[in-house]
């Protein structure tokens, strides 16, 4: 039975994860002003300087019923069901638009991932590991949904203009962080972004400290293997943050660059570490 895996460009898997791993992908739109494009017709370092320029940030649009509905269709010409592992239903509407467009199918199963970025990613990789198993597509529905609570996603924002900007953080904690060179970490839980712990100092020390942090407070990762995602970093944070791994004993640890979607809410030097926090898990 050939099932096809996926979700939408949230993931921010390479193209080279993305064949590996034969994972497909739906795009979000975003909106430049008056002009809608779709995720991934620019660049991270074009988006930013788009912002730079105008002062106004992207926004983001959810996919639409209709367009998971075509979208579905044309995957099944191909496979034989659906397993479509959707950004978290606690930050937008996408996932909800998701599942009322399967419900059109009898082969399409969603999954709200509770997650984003390479959090989805994780879910994919896992996805298509049962998928290669055998295991049929409801049941794989059912075990990548019952492990999406395992995913530890965080990272650390450099600053808070990209949040505040996109109403999630207010003008009082924008002039806060700012003045006091406050380095929030961003975590995932029940499926939606909260602030939890803040460092001070420039980002390659902040990573090299987030990096402990994060391996101390989520403590029993599936070493087998993790995602270092960012928007923009310097070698320097990314050599604290593939130690913080290496430390931790993870056997793979894949790199990828967040997209349009996900750099609109956070800016440049966003980074995280992302893995299941449930052990090692046999499939």
């Amino acid at each position: 039975m050939r099932i096809a895996i996926s979700a939408e460009t949230t993931c921010d898997m390479t193209e080279e994860l993305l064949e590996k791993y034969d994972v497909k992908t739906i795009p979000f739109g975003v909106f430049i002003g008056d002009e809608l494009h779709k995720d991934g017709d620019f660049t991270t370092e074009e988006l930013f300087k788009i912002v730079d320029e105008t002062g106004v940030l992207p926004k983001t649009n959810a996919v639409n019923i209709e367009e998971f509905t075509e979208y579905f269709e044309g995957l099944l010409k191909e496979y034989d069901a659906v397993v479509h592992i959707c950004l978290s239903g606690g930050i937008t509407s996408a996932t909800k638009n998701a599942f009322m467009a399967a419900e059109q199918f009898e082969n399409v199963y969603v999954v709200d991932s509770l997650s984003l970025s390479t959090g989805i990613a994780l879910l994919c990789i896992y996805a298509r590991t049962l998928a290669d198993q055998g295991v049929d597509p409801k049941t794989i529905q059912e075990k990548v949904q019952a492990r999406a609570s395992a995913v530890q996603a965080s990272f650390v924002i450099e600053r808070l203009d990209y949040l505040y900007k996109g109403g999630r953080c207010s003008s009082l904690q924008l002039l806060g962080a700012n003045l006091l060179k406050i380095r929030p970490r961003i975590v995932l839980k029940n499926g939606k972004m909260e602030m939890d712990k803040k460092y001070r100092g420039n980002m390659e020390s902040v990573i090299q400290k987030y990096g402990e942090n994060v391996f101390e407070d989520f403590h029993t990762p599936d070493k087998s293997y993790a995602f270092i995602t960012y928007t923009t970093a310097s070698e320097g944070m990314l050599e604290k943050a593939r130690a913080a791994c290496a430390n931790a004993g993870i056997e793979t640890v894949y790199e990828t660059r967040a997209g349009g979607t996900i750099a609109a809410h956070c800016g440049a030097h966003t980074l995280g570490i992302l893995y299941f926090n449930d052990g090692v898990s046999p499939v």
